[in-house]
C-alpha cells in the first residue's frame, strides 16, 4: 500500500486542539498522539488485531502495524490515521488476512458532495451511498464531508 499524503490542517482534532509539536517533550508528545490515534481506530470497531501506532510530530507521520481482516479495513485504518489534524502522511504496514484489490482515494475539495464524487468515479450520482458505506464508521452522515478529507472510493 505505500505512503499516503494528507492535509495537515484538516481532520479530527485528537490532540486537544493544539499542534502535536507543542511545548511538551517530543517523545512524550509522540507517544500521546500515537495513543490518541490508536484509541480513535479502536473506537471505530474495525476488528484490527495487534494494532501498533507510532507518530513522529516532526514529520507529521503516522506508522501503523497490525493485522486487518480485509483490504477495506486496512484502508479504513489509513483514513483513521490520516484524517487527523497535524498528520501529513501515513505509512500503513499492516498485513491483510484476506487480500483483495485496493480502492482509489479522493481528496475532498470545497464544494464536493458524495453525489458529485460518485458521478466522477462511477458515472452515476446515485451511487453516493457506496462511497458513504465504504467510509463508515468514520463518516456518520453523507452530508458531513469537509475539504482536505480523504475518502475511499471502492471498485464496483
Amino acid at each position: 500500500m505505500g505512503l499516503f499524503s494528507f492535509i495537515k490542517e484538516a481532520g479530527e482534532k485528537l490532540f486537544g486542539g493544539s499542534d502535536a509539536h507543542a511545548a511538551a517533550p517530543a517523545e512524550d508528545l509522540n507517544v500521546k498522539a500515537a495513543q490518541a490515534i490508536a484509541s480513535y481506530i479502536n473506537t471505530q470497531n474495525l476488528g484490527v488485531s495487534d494494532l501498533q501506532v507510532q507518530f513522529d510530530a516532526s514529520q507529521g507521520k503516522v506508522t501503523v502495524n497490525g493485522t486487518a481482516p480485509t483490504q477495506a479495513i486496512k484502508e479504513k485504518v489509513t483514513l483513521c490515521c490520516g484524517n487527523v489534524a497535524n498528520v501529513q502522511s501515513v505509512d500503513n504496514l499492516m498485513t491483510v488476512t484476506n487480500p483483495e484489490p485496493e480502492a482509489q482515494y479522493h481528496d475532498v475539495v470545497r464544494g464536493d458532495t458524495l453525489s458529485a464524487i460518485s458521478k466522477k468515479y462511477y458515472g452515476d450520482a446515485n451511487k453516493y451511498n457506496v462511497i458513504f458505506e465504504a467510509n463508515k464508521p468514520m463518516l456518520s452522515n453523507p452530508d458531513k464531508i469537509y475539504p482536505g478529507q480523504k475518502l475511499r472510493i471502492p471498485a464496483l
